[in-house]
């Protein structure tokens, strides 16, 4: 399977400092190429979220480059994946907390990561970053662990009602502010010919999902310039209807 892939990143129109963090790479392994994307959304008094982003950003780049090749001489086990996965973030959890709490203050980091093989995908979530899948249509991949999220599971209040509601962005889950970690995982069959996205949640709250897959979708990206440019106008879309957060989008165009 060959890739494009594009990452962008916009600190908004109200923050002081932009607390996202991304990656993407393209890695030859012994199984053929595959894609790893990671983004994480920090959040942190005395602005230090950039400080738990930029953090899980290294402990798992650290593991493209010394675990994935070790992992990819046999085939690609599951099982091992998600262990290590979790392991990482239950690491980070810990050593965040442990900072914050010299510091005396609370920070913390949602974590949506994607690794795509010649047969699947696998993604890990922690928080209210998303992945999605863009083929025929826009597919979202993971489940928001937000408060709002779980009362639409539960019955207590309907989709439109989540999207309008001032509580939209609290968290049951955040690495290194929540004493007991369950990060969620996926896995899937991956497509040739779609678009796989990851995103912050300002890049989605004033855009829809058409306007998302008007962009997006895999018959238009096809080159790297067209993917940066349509990210970048559907973040100046965000702004000028004035998302307040910092807004990250993470592409890769699969053939």
């Amino acid at each position: 399977m060959n890739f494009l892939v594009s990452a962008n990143t916009d600190i908004g129109l109200t923050k002081n400092t932009n607390q996202d963090c991304l990656s993407v790479k393209v890695i030859n392994t012994d199984q053929g190429r595959m894609a790893f994307a990671l983004l994480c959304d920090g959040m942190g008094g005395l602005a230090k979220g950039e400080v738990a982003s930029a953090s899980v950003i290294r402990a798992f780049n650290h593991w493209v480059n010394e675990q994935l090749p070790v992992l990819s001489a046999a085939p690609i086990d599951e099982e091992m994946i998600k262990n290590q996965w979790n392991d990482i973030a239950q690491s980070q959890n810990r050593t965040i907390q442990e900072y914050g709490g010299k510091l005396g203050v609370k920070l913390g980091t949602t974590i949506v990561l994607l690794l795509i093989t010649e047969e699947k995908y696998f993604i890990m979530n922690v928080g209210d970053s998303r992945a999605y899948e863009i083929s025929d249509n826009l597919y979202q991949l993971t489940k928001d662990q937000t408060f709002v999220a779980r009362e639409v599971e539960l019955g207590n209040m309907t989709s439109e009602q989540a999207e309008n509601d001032p509580r939209r962005s609290v968290l049951l889950q955040c690495v290194g502010a929540s004493e007991t970690l369950c990060p969620d995982f996926f896995v899937g069959k991956s497509k040739s010919n779609a678009a796989y996205m990851l995103c912050s949640d300002g890049f989605r709250h004033e855009i829809t999902p058409q306007e998302i897959y008007d962009k997006m979708q895999p018959d238009v990206l096809l080159n790297n310039a067209t993917m940066n440019q349509n990210t970048v106008d559907l973040i100046e879309l965000n702004k000028q209807r004035n998302e307040r957060d910092n807004i990250s989008v993470v592409l890769i165009r699969t053939f």
